[in-house]
């Protein structure tokens, strides 16, 4: 994005912290995102204005990030929000931070950390909680664990506005499909929140979030990541009620993925649409199509395009549509062939000559293959199973998984073990166990769920798929092995029973061709030939 600063912007890296060390001055860290739309604020109001300008350039060395292109670096720097404004000593630890600031708010606090850099220098400086306490508290997995977090939902759920918790309002997407399955009329009623005050009407796809209780003060910027979940929450709410109202959500986000999102270039998805002029949502349709389109940030990241093949295929399988599944497949076969070397996912192309794994990356792929291969191609195992081996080799440390190596500058050495990467990756190990057919996955996530269990009463809904993890393990999840071809009228029948957390193994082996069984846990049904022989086989197992 062009800058407006009249500040002399470092890229991250060791040569800045060599020069914050030898002329003995702090850092400066601006995390930015070209969506963020209080970023460009930031940048025209208080670091375009001159004298403040010149006290950052005369004072600190003045780093900018781009936090998409750096989840590390925003990981361990980000202060709630962006921007982040972080002032650092020059080993990287953090002196003090802050979200935005004006003119007036950056002049004090300027002069604050530069008093106390001039009094304490790095003695002021402190590590942050989560880089200090290196291992989460391990415990055992039990039932209560799925109860506790259904406690927290209906503890929080907002009878009045729908959603959870008062304000900001976010959709929440993996706690919509854990309610979707154990408190249905609380679930639709968020599903219903988020598609009524989220969801563009005009263009499709779904703003990030609302400021406030209501899900007034939308926030327009769009990211791929998000409207990726949310097409699988809105393909699997549509599974569970056969209503258009659900499909529809997700058919319109899809739209909006392949026409504005789309980078022919690079036969993937870019990452982002900033949010624009707020004056131009209030247009009706005839005047909103002649206003300018917001801009597109065309980065091509692996993770969000691989939830994004997740959310395709998820409405394929239960749709049939092509265009879903030809934009998965272009997307799909661009992560392996462009992203994927020996099994470690590239961040971005440009990184594909030496990729360094990143532990959300590494989950969301592996993801997006291990649900191709229920629903299209059973021949991406062999790749599901390179990442998760690759994964396992590079970054498992004791019981559970660091977010990428611990090397590099500033608190990048510092070890770092995210709940949401470490429960995605583990999910994404139980189905690879039940496709692949390898138990020792399925045993690698149970050491990786057990190993945060001891905080699991603390959880909060935002990580509720955490306990959709642990009840799939504890319970095991409906399996559907189908002895017959993906796309054959007896897969896309099992693909289409109302349990959106089953696993569907196509091809499967052990069977009479052209038959299918359930299985959950130990039991396992008799052979079915048809789908309403299959669809009678499935309670057998669950009654």
């Amino acid at each position: 994005m062009d800058d407006p600063t009249r500040v002399e912007w470092r890229e991250w890296g060791q040569a800045a912290f060599d020069e914050a060390t030898d002329a003995d001055i702090p850092v400066l860290l601006s995390l930015t995102a070209t969506w963020c739309d209080h970023c460009h604020e930031m940048d025209a109001e208080t670091y375009a204005e001159p004298r403040i300008a010149a006290n950052v350039n005369d004072s600190f060395v003045p780093v900018r990030v781009d936090v998409d292109r750096h989840p590390r670096v925003r990981d361990r720097y980000n202060m709630g929000g962006f921007p982040s404004t972080v002032f650092l000593a020059p080993n990287g630890e953090v002196l003090t931070g802050a979200g935005y600031l004006g003119p007036d708010g950056m002049r004090q606090v300027l002069d604050s950390v530069r008093t106390m850099w001039q009094t304490k220098g790095s003695g002021a400086a402190r590590v942050p909680r989560p880089l200090r306490e290196d291992n989460p508290p391990a415990g055992e997995l039990t039932p209560e664990i799925e109860q506790a977090m259904l406690g927290q939902l209906s503890e929080t759920y907002d009878e009045t506005a729908g959603g959870w918790g008062q304000e900001p309002k976010f959709p929440l997407p993996d706690a919509l499909e854990f309610a979707l399955k154990r408190d249905r009329e609380m679930a639709l009623r968020s599903y219903d929140a988020v598609s009524a005050n989220l969801l563009d009407e005009y263009e499709g796809g779904f703003y990030r979030f609302a400021t406030d209780r209501d899900w007034s003060g939308l926030q327009h910027e769009k990211l791929l990541d998000s409207n990726g979940a949310l097409v699988r929450a809105f393909a699997n709410a549509y599974l569970l009620t056969g209503k258009d109202e659900y499909r529809e959500p997700a058919e319109r986000t899809i739209e909006y993925l392949t026409a504005t999102l789309w980078n022919g270039d690079a036969d993937a998805f870019a990452n982002s649409q900033a949010p624009g002029e707020d004056a131009a949502h209030s247009l009706d349709a005839t005047d909103r199509a002649s206003a300018d389109e917001p801009p597109v940030d065309d980065g091509v990241f692996a993770g969000p395009n691989a939830l994004a093949v997740e959310g395709l295929l998820t409405y394929y399988a239960y749709t049939d549509d092509e265009r879903a599944r030809r934009y998965a497949e272009r997307t799909l076969e661009t992560l392996r062939e462009e992203l994927l070397v020996d099994g470690v996912v590239a961040h971005t192309v440009a990184d594909s000559d030496d990729p360094v794994p990143l532990l959300a990356n590494q989950a969301r792929a592996l993801a997006a293959l291990t649900t191709a291969a229920s629903t299209i191609d059973t021949g991406v195992l062999e790749d599901a199973t390179a990442i998760a081996d690759a994964t396992i080799h590079r970054l498992h440390d004791e019981d559970s998984f660091l977010d990428g190596p611990a090397a590099g500058v500033g608190l990048l050495e510092r070890p770092l073990r995210p709940l949401d990467a470490n429960v995605a990756f583990a999910d994404g190990l139980l189905e690879l166990a039940v496709l692949s057919g390898e138990d020792r996955y399925c045993e690698r996530a149970r050491e990786t769920l057990e190993a945060f269990a001891g905080a699991s009463d603390r959880f909060g809904v935002q990580v509720a798929r955490y306990a959709t993890a642990v009840s799939r393990l504890l319970e095991g999840p409906l399996v559907l092995p189908v002895a017959a071809d993906p796309g054959s009228d007896l897969h896309r029948a099992a693909l289409r029973l109302a349990d959106h957390e089953k696993v569907v193994v196509p091809d499967a082996d052990g069977l009479e061709a052209g038959t299918a069984r359930a299985e959950r846990g130990d039991r396992v049904s008799e052979p079915a030939e048809t789908p309403a022989e299959l669809s009678e086989r499935v309670q057998t197992v669950l009654d």
